[in-house]
């Protein structure tokens, strides 16, 4: 332990200020032979002693972390650099923008030793403030990056403990599904003659595939012997570059449709095949694709909007997301008596409590329903009173 004494500097406009500084040795550097130290500062000199008798205690369980000297901006940089290899390239495209917009702007020049709970807690109060506040899902998403990251530094000996753990988070409001009733449907598939994807929503109605799924989907994963679908791929999109990428979750899953969507996808074969005849060279279906343009080419999400924008609003259906269609699956499933394992499975999502959770109103509906039957059968069993 070295010694404790008193420092006195002086500020810009000439005042001073007195502190106690105190240094303790933590060995020597292997490659250099000096000795290494560790510097603390307090307003007393009882401050600096109990602060170096405290690490001096670190130090023999094991447990010293030395401070950072690194900011939260160069820390997060290396967090993407080094320990992201395993994520899907849209997974760091998300966090690249998250930290971007909102993480470095507020608390990159923040050193990571002086990060404190009550500062991140003021950033994430701040997103939901201003003009253009984040929805409390935003603001969670954005904690899951900065938590991540920090989590990180603590295993890389960075930090000795994440000052983001228990910060309180805005109550999450859970959106509303926005499944099409039975009669829009009609109306919809109605509507759906001469149009130029009518086979693409044909399939997205009645699988509940995800729009990057059905964009994905390639001819080698449709067994028209057996009727069923390998869901293996998607098609997704960064910066106007697509590309193929496993499932959400890594999920590869098989279903196995309706017939009416293993008619729509050999109509779809009979169309591309002509085309593919009729352009011979100029054919451009590189990833053997189910569905594409004219010319073979993939297809582009915001042009598939609009042309399910357009059949709803031909069909007086009010506004929904191409997504809705995955809902309005999963609704038709449950309401036709299928378990939440059979739906989970179906749209493969990681759990059945997911599942559970995204659909709770109809499950609520199918208790009903079940308790019921529970009391129609247990009235059978009673006996008949005596007369």
């Amino acid at each position: 332990m070295g010694g404790v004494r008193k420092r006195t500097r002086e500020r810009k406009d000439g005042s001073v200020w007195t502190y106690w500084e105190g240094r303790i040795s933590r060995g020597f550097d292997p490659k250099t032979g000096k000795p290494k130290t560790v510097t603390v500062t307090g307003k007393s000199q009882k401050e600096v002693r109990e602060k170096i008798q405290a690490i001096a205690v670190e130090f023999n369980e094991g447990t010293f972390v030395a401070p950072s000297k690194k900011t939260l901006g160069e820390w997060l940089d290396i967090w993407l650099a080094e320990y992201q290899g395993s994520k899907k390239p849209l997974t760091i495209q998300n966090y690249k923008q998250a930290i971007k917009k909102h993480i470095r702007p507020a608390l990159g020049g923040v050193l990571l030793k002086s990060l404190t709970n009550l500062m991140i807690q003021l950033f994430y109060n701040s997103l939901t403030e201003g003009e253009h506040p984040l929805s409390s899902k935003s603001v969670k998403n954005v904690h899951g990056i900065l938590h991540k990251a920090l989590d990180q530094a603590v295993k890389a000996g960075e930090l000795k403990t994440n000052p983001s753990d228990n910060c309180v988070l805005p109550k999450q409001v859970k959106p509303e599904i926005k499944p099409l009733e039975p009669e829009e449907i009609t109306r919809f598939l109605q509507n759906l003659e001469g149009e130029a994807y009518r086979n693409l929503f044909l399939v997205a109605f009645f699988t509940g595939m995800r729009q990057g799924e059905l964009l994905g989907l390639s001819w080698n994963r449709v067994d028209f012997e057996q009727d069923v679908i390998e869901i293996r791929q998607q098609l997704q999109c960064i910066d106007g570059n697509y590309f193929l990428e496993t499932p959400k979750h890594d999920k590869v899953r098989l279903i196995a449709p309706a017939k009416l969507v293993m008619d729509a996808l050999k109509e779809e074969k009979e169309v591309q095949d002509h085309n593919r005849k009729l352009l011979g060279d100029k054919w451009q279906n590189e990833w053997n694709l189910v569905f594409t343009d004219t010319f073979g080419k993939h297809l582009v999400r915001r042009t598939v909007d609009k042309h399910f924008k357009k059949i709803l609003e031909k069909s007086g259906i009010e506004p929904h997301r191409f997504h809705d269609m995955r809902h309005t699956f999963a609704v038709s499933m449950l309401d036709a008596g299928e378990d939440l394992k059979s739906v989970q499975d179906n749209l493969g999502h990681a759990t059945a409590a997911f599942t559970l959770s995204q659909y709770a109103h109809v499950s609520k509906k199918m208790r009903m329903e079940s308790s019921e039957r529970m009391n129609n059968y247990f009235g059978k069993l009673m006996p008949v009173p005596a007369t």
